[in-house]
């Protein structure tokens, strides 16, 4: 399996498909590349060179214990892009994925980088504090964390079963293979870097990252999104970017590249072309 070994001695594992301008994808909490497998094969199809790994602790990178938080994924991105000598790039990223591109952005520069995309992603910050009254109370994620220490496989089938891909709506179709699916990816990762990753994707402020980022960015979300609620991530994101567009989709979900991939891959392309 193709692999880099970071500073710090962490493999990373990664897919490096075709020829082309470069698009990397950086995947959301706690899933693996694979969960970029409808936009890999599409943009393959569609002459760019398509890039995605492992985070650290995730699927098939290795299951260390340290460097959990959103400065170690983005020095991990960043001796990923520098390994293949990436130029002219467009990064995307979904969710957790969507921090780390905007801290690799934000803390490595650009100099590698056109454009960028936020799919359903959680800055600028998740939690709610005195500044960001719209957030979530920490309560919520300390309760991810316990389930995550004492029963993951049943939260991870139940997050995948229910809001992550709003299969709890009335009138949603399910799909057990995709619910299957979540679940595979979850359950290969290390409970460890699953763990800590939810204080990482939850309690990073990525005011000042967003802040700092100058190239064209397509804010992506769904206004039914049950994980990282919409008012508090999408918009705001887009306003503190210099050159952020925001597009909202009506009754999207949280992991809408799968479940609206059609939708999500027209809209990509239009933006990787414009």
């Amino acid at each position: 399996m193709p692999t880099i070994t970071t500073k710090d001695g962490v493999e990373i594992f990664y897919k490096d498909w075709g020829k082309g301008q470069p698009v990397v994808f950086s995947h959301g909490w706690p899933l693996s590349s694979d969960d970029w497998d409808a936009q890999m094969l599409f943009f393959l199809n569609h002459g760019f060179r398509v890039i995605a790994h492992d985070r650290r602790g995730h699927g098939r990178s290795a299951q260390v214990a340290d460097g959990h938080d959103m400065d170690h994924y983005a020095d991990d991105l960043a001796a990923l892009t520098t390994h293949l000598d990436l130029k002219n790039a467009i990064h995307v990223g979904h969710s957790t994925g969507g921090g780390e591109v905007a801290r690799y952005l934000a803390r490595h520069g650009e100099s590698r980088a056109a454009k960028a995309v936020l799919v359903a992603s959680v800055p600028p910050l998740m939690v709610k504090t005195e500044g960001n009254p719209g957030g979530l109370p920490k309560e919520v994620f300390d309760g991810f964390q316990v389930q995550v220490a004492t029963n993951r496989s049943q939260f991870y089938r139940d997050l995948a079963a229910g809001p992550f891909y709003g299969y709890n709506r009335p009138g949603a179709k399910t799909s057990e293979a995709v619910i299957q699916n979540w679940w595979r990816q979850g359950m290969t990762g290390g409970a460890k870097a699953h763990y800590d990753g939810i204080v990482a994707f939850s309690q990073t402020d990525f005011t000042d990252d967003l802040k700092k980022i100058s190239v064209p960015v397509l804010v992506m979300h769904g206004d039914d999104d049950q994980i990282v609620p919409y008012a508090d991530s999408g918009p705001l994101s887009a306003k503190l970017l210099k050159k952020g567009v925001l597009k909202t989709y009506k009754g999207f979900p949280h992991g809408m590249p799968t479940t609206e991939a059609a939708t999500i891959n027209a809209d990509l392309l239009a933006f990787f072309r414009g």
